[in-house]
């Protein structure tokens, strides 16, 4: 069985050391590395390219949703999911817009963290229950993806760009999303133009919202 190789990223040494204990402990993970502050975190993903890093928030030298944004490019295929003691929704949003597929409060049970991986690890979006309801109804919402957010706004996209607008909620990359639907890049870039548009979302934030609220991100959907 190939394992999920995992990455923790956490200034704190006893969070780590609990972390590894229950990765460790899965018959389908691996702990292949940490790093206590954001620099070593990106430069240790760049070389070991994990499949999932548990990105802890408040990082020093680099902040969690700074090394996010960096390994969009220096390690593409790593899902990130940001670890958090903070429900604050300025953190929330951050993360979300930098790259993150999932978001757990740190004081959340152990089981809860493992559902998680397992769910950014199938391309999927995992977000803590508690803060749920928070990243549907508590972010800033203009008033264009207010009324997209509560009313049936898909119906005025195509097909294709529905197909793309759930790819881009479940965490996948324009390259994976072109793969996916046997598209290019440049096709998929223009879908997600459009759709956005449309739709009037500025940021990635908009679309998780948006996939909350129509169920697209249940482990059953």
């Amino acid at each position: 069985m190939k394992k999920l190789r995992v990455f923790i990223a956490d200034d704190q040494q006893v969070v780590r050391e609990g972390i590894k204990m229950l990765i460790n402990a899965q018959p389908d993970m691996e702990i292949i590395g940490e790093a206590g502050d954001g620099g070593e975190a990106r430069r240790l993903c760049k070389d070991l390219m994990p499949d999932i890093v548990i990105m802890d928030v408040s990082l020093p030298d680099l902040n969690g949703a700074q090394v996010t944004e960096h390994l969009r490019v220096d390690s593409p295929q790593s899902k990130v999911l940001a670890l958090s003691a903070s429900q604050d929704e300025a953190h929330i949003e951050q993360l979300l817009n930098s790259g993150a597929t999932g978001y757990v409060l740190k004081k959340a049970i152990a089981e809860e963290l493992i559902i998680a991986i397992r769910t950014v690890s199938r391309g999927g979006i995992h977000i803590d229950p508690e803060i749920a309801d928070k990243v549907v109804n508590g972010l800033p919402l203009s008033q264009h993806n207010h009324a997209s957010l509560h009313n049936h706004g898909n119906e005025s996209l195509s097909n294709r760009e529905q197909e793309v607008l759930r790819l881009i909620a479940w965490g996948h990359t324009n390259k994976e999303i072109a793969t996916l639907l046997q598209l290019s890049v440049k096709t998929v870039e223009s879908h997600k133009t459009r759709l956005m548009e449309k739709l009037g979302f500025a940021a990635r934030t908009d679309i998780v919202r948006y996939a909350l609220r129509r169920g697209w991100l249940k482990e059953d959907s």
